[in-house]
């Protein structure tokens, strides 16, 4: 659950500094979130979550491994 929160935190200011900087229009970002919102809400919700998580995982792996000198 944190790590949902924090990508949507990403996220959220990645799409403000691409709006703020000029790269993407207030339209498409509006259109990109209502496209998330309703993503959210089909099928493809569990295996895109399951795919961050997995992600997420490996990442962690990789830092324990690093952390605790590759043993």
């Amino acid at each position: 659950m944190a790590i949902q929160l924090s990508l949507v935190l990403l996220f959220g200011v990645v799409l403000v500094v691409m709006v703020r900087g000029g790269s993407i229009k207030p339209g498409p970002a509006i259109v990109a979130i209502l496209f998330g919102f309703s993503l959210a809400s089909t099928g493809a919700a569990e295996p895109i979550a399951s795919f961050l998580q997995s992600i997420t995982d490996s990442i962690g792996s990789v830092d324990s491994s690093i952390n605790s000198g590759g043993r």
